[in-house]
C-alpha cells in the first residue's frame, strides 16, 4: 500500500491546473441549468458545512458540479470512479479550487482504492457515487462512519443495481437517491450522452469507418438505444442482443436485427456492451468472431467482457494504437479490445457532452440539497429523485434553450383528475 497522501489531494501534475481551469470554464458555458443552481446555492447555502465524499468520473462536467456544491457551502473531497476516466488537468484545477482530489488517469487497482480511502478519511456525511464503490467500501470497512451519514446520491445504472441489491439484503446503510432514475437524467444522459460519447471514444481510438460495418450492441436499455441510434445514423448495420423480451421487441420495431450473442458473434465488426451485467461476451464468443473484430464496453465495469478468456486464447498481444490491445489467436485471427474493457467513452474520449450532463448534475446538486433538508424522515432505502426536482430541471433546461411550453387550463386540470367523464 502506498504511503498516505497529502490532504489536498493526489494528482498527476499540479502544473496542468491552468489548462484544466480553461476547459472547466468551456464546459460550464454549456451547462446553464447548473450555473443557475450554483448562483442560487451561493446565496442560499443549502449545504453549509456538509462534508461530501464524491467518487465520480473526474471530468470538466464533474468539476462544474463540484464548484456548484462548493458554492452551496459543502466541503468536498473527490476521487475517481474509474481508473481510466480521469482528466488529469481537471484534477489539478480542482485542487487549486480548494477541492481535495485523489485521481490519476491510469492508476492501478491498489491506488484506485487508496484514493477512495483518502476520501473516506475526510469523514463524509454524504456520499456521491458513480458505480457504488464508495458506498460499498464505507459499508465493508468503515462502519464507524455510518451513524454520521445523512444519505447519498448515485449517478449510474450499475450503481443503482448494486444499491437495490443491498436494500433487498437488508444492508443498505443509509438513504440513497437514485439520480440515474430521474427522467431528465437517464432519458437524455444515457441515451444521447452515451450514444454520442461512446462512438466518439471508439472513433478516437480506432479511426474506424462505421458506414457499412456491422455493429453489435449488447443491451438495449437507454444507453443501448442511444448507441444503436447513433451507429445507424453513421451508416452502420446494427444488431441488438437482449435478454428482456420487451426490449427485444422494441429493438425490432426500431428497425434493428435482434439475435442471441452466439449468433451475433460471427457477424459483428464492432461489439459494444452496455448491460451492467457480468461476462456478456465470453470465451465461446471470442472464438467465433471474425478476424479484425473490435470489442469494447460502455457499461460501468469492465467485467462485462471476459478479459481473462481473451488473454488465455491469445498467443500474442500488441498495442498498435493508444487504447487498443490486439490479441492474436492461435489460428492467426486478431481481436481488438479497446480501453482495457473499461468505459470506452471516458477512457478513450472525453465522456458525455456538457450540455447533457447539465441536467444530470443539476439533479445531483438539487438531490444533495434535498437530502440535507429531508434526511431525518427518510428510511434506509433507494429513492427516486422527487418529481418536483425532475420537472424543475426540465423547465430550467427548456428556458435555457428558449423553448416555452403550454400549461393546463383549470378545466383541463379538473378533467384529468376526474373519473366521471366518458364517451
Amino acid at each position: 500500500m502506498q504511503t498516505a497522501v497529502a490532504p489536498q489531494g493526489d494528482i498527476k501534475d499540479r502544473g496542468l491546473a491552468e489548462r484544466g481551469r480553461s476547459r472547466i470554464a468551456w464546459a460550464g458555458a454549456f451547462m446553464p441549468v447548473l450555473a443557475q443552481i450554483r448562483d442560487r446555492f451561493s446565496t442560499e447555502k443549502p449545504l453549509e458545512g456538509v462534508r461530501i465524499g464524491a467518487c465520480l468520473h473526474v471530468t470538466t462536467e464533474t468539476a462544474n458540479l463540484m464548484l456548484a456544491l462548493q458554492a452551496g457551502g459543502a466541503k468536498i473531497a473527490l476521487c475517481a470512479s474509474n481508473p481510466l476516466s480521469t482528466q488529469d488537468d481537471v484534477a489539478a484545477a480542482l485542487c487549486e479550487y480548494g477541492i481535495p482530489t485523489f485521481a490519476i488517469k491510469g492508476e492501478d487497482h491498489e491506488r484506485y482504492y487508496s484514493h477512495i480511502e483518502s476520501v473516506i478519511a475526510t469523514n463524509p456525511q454524504m456520499s456521491m457515487d458513480d458505480g457504488c464503490d464508495l458506498v460499498t467500501t464505507i459499508f465493508k470497512s468503515h462502519k464507524d462512519l455510518l451513524a454520521g451519514m445523512i444519505g447519498g446520491c448515485e449517478e449510474t445504472t450499475t450503481g443503482v443495481i448494486r444499491l437495490r441489491a443491498m436494500q433487498r439484503d437488508g444492508v443498505l446503510p443509509y438513504p440513497v437517491i437514485a439520480v440515474n432514475n430521474a427522467l431528465t437524467k437517464h432519458m437524455f444522459d444515457n441515451r444521447y450522452g452515451t450514444g454520442q460519447s461512446t462512438l466518439d471514444g471508439i472513433i478516437r481510438a480506432t479511426n474506424l469507418l462505421l458506414a457499412g460495418s456491422t455493429v453489435v450492441v449488447v443491451g438495449y436499455g437507454w444507453c443501448g438505444r442511444g448507441i444503436a441510434s447513433r451507429a445507424a445514423g453513421l451508416g452502420a448495420h446494427v444488431v441488438v442482443v437482449e435478454v428482456d423480451p420487451r426490449k427485444a421487441i422494441e429493438a425490432v420495431m426500431d428497425g434493428y436485427r435482434v439475435m442471441p450473442i452466439a449468433e451475433a458473434a460471427t457477424e459483428g465488426d464492432l461489439f459494444v456492451t452496455v448491460t451492467g451485467n457480468y461476462h456478456v461476451i465470453r470465451e465461446e464468443h471470442f472464438r467465433a468472431m471474425k478476424d479484425g473484430a473490435i470489442v469494447c464496453n460502455s457499461g460501468h465495469f469492465n467485467d462485462e467482457l471476459d478479459l481473462d478468456a481473451i488473454a488465455r486464447l491469445a498467443k500474442k498481444k500488441t498495442e498498435p494504437r493508444a487504447f487498443v490491445e490486439q490479441f492474436e489467436l492461435a489460428d492467426g485471427r486478431r481481436i481488438c479490445i479497446l480501453a482495457e474493457g473499461r468505459l470506452v467513452n471516458l477512457a478513450a474520449g472525453e465522456g458525455h457532452p456538457a450540455a447533457v450532463m447539465d441536467m444530470s448534475f443539476a439533479n445531483q446538486s438539487l438531490s444533495a440539497a434535498f437530502l440535507v433538508k429531508e434526511h431525518e424522515r427518510l428510511e434506509k432505502k433507494v429513492y427516486d429523485v422527487p418529481v418536483e426536482i425532475d420537472e424543475e430541471v426540465a423547465l430550467l433546461k427548456l428556458a435555457s434553450m428558449g423553448v416555452a411550453i403550454d400549461a393546463l387550463t383549470p378545466e383541463q386540470a379538473k378533467y384529468m383528475e376526474s373519473w366521471s367523464e366518458g364517451t
